[in-house]
């Protein structure tokens, strides 16, 4: 009797906002993917917009975790990792990902938005972060986590030249790169750059005017599921772009504060069919 995909997920919970593994859960499970959850932290709300953070650090929980589906030799299809509270956590990813190291290993390099790190990383957890990244099969970076891991300044805006040699380079310490949200100085295109060895592709975005937290969280989930189900990365990548983009669209035409995140929840079905898969440009 064969059993669906499983995938450990070692992020944050959020109870308010809809980011992390309350987005996380939901969308794989439509993808028909089992989500086992390995919480690095505990937040009544994500980290902007609603003041100071309330948060349980669950660091030590981890290595338990870990222990425990060991001994009941219990097998992950992939191990997927992003909001990491502490130093120690690389650790704990680092151990997952040795232990199941024939699963899919997706590092979502979560340290910043808009050209700011998180105010939780330390210059020597992003440094970690690279090492983390370095383990992977596949990385998600947004531009500024692209520009953290490859030592660049931030731009707002970058040439596609540029963001080719970027993603070229991350090539060279991860086989399958995505990266997201990059706007593209020629003219205003925001874009997602995908590659591997077979090549770079550009999945085109409609540009929507608002920000929202969990938008990363929704992407990388999608990707992952999308993988899982035996997609190539750039199709999975567009497929994640697809979805990504029409639960934000929906999102803004409601005219709810950012800070409550994407709603996303209307939107699940699109992911039981191919309907929301983008057109994707091979550029190299």
């Amino acid at each position: 009797m064969s059993e669906i995909k499983k995938t450990a997920a070692i992020h944050d919970m959020s109870g308010f906002g809809r980011c992390s593994l309350t987005v996380i859960i939901p969308v794989l499970s439509a993808m028909s993917v089992q989500v086992c959850p390995v919480p690095t932290a505990v937040l009544a709300t994500h980290t902007g917009g609603f003041g100071a953070v309330t948060m349980q650090d669950l660091t030590g929980f981890m290595p338990r975790c870990l222990e425990k589906y060991r001994s009941l030799e219990i097998g992950f299809d992939a191990v997927y990792s992003g909001f990491l509270a502490t130093e120690a956590q690389i650790d704990h990813c680092l151990d997952f990902f040795r232990c199941y190291s024939d699963s899919l290993k997706v590092v979502d390099p979560v340290m910043g938005d808009h050209g700011r790190v998180y105010s939780t990383y330390t210059p020597e957890m992003c440094k970690r972060m690279g090492e983390l990244a370095r383990a992977a099969d596949v990385i998600t970076p947004n531009l500024t986590e692209a520009a953290i891991l490859l030592g660049e300044d931030y731009a707002a805006e970058l040439p596609l030249d540029t963001a080719r040699d970027w993603i070229t380079r991350l090539l060279k310490f991860v086989e399958n790169v995505v990266i997201t949200g990059v706007k593209l100085e020629e003219d205003g295109e925001i874009i997602c750059l995908c590659a591997n060895n077979g090549g770079i592709w550009r999945i085109d975005c409609d540009y929507v005017p608002q920000n929202y937290p969990g938008t990363g969280d929704i992407f990388a989930a999608v990707l992952t599921g999308g993988l899982l189900k035996g997609d190539t990365l750039q199709k999975a990548a567009s497929r994640a772009a697809g979805f990504t983009e029409a639960a934000v669209k929906a999102t803004f035409e409601r005219g709810t504060p950012a800070r409550n995140g994407v709603i996303f929840e209307e939107k699940l079905h699109l992911l039981t069919s191919d309907s929301v898969i983008r057109k994707t440009t091979f550029i190299g």
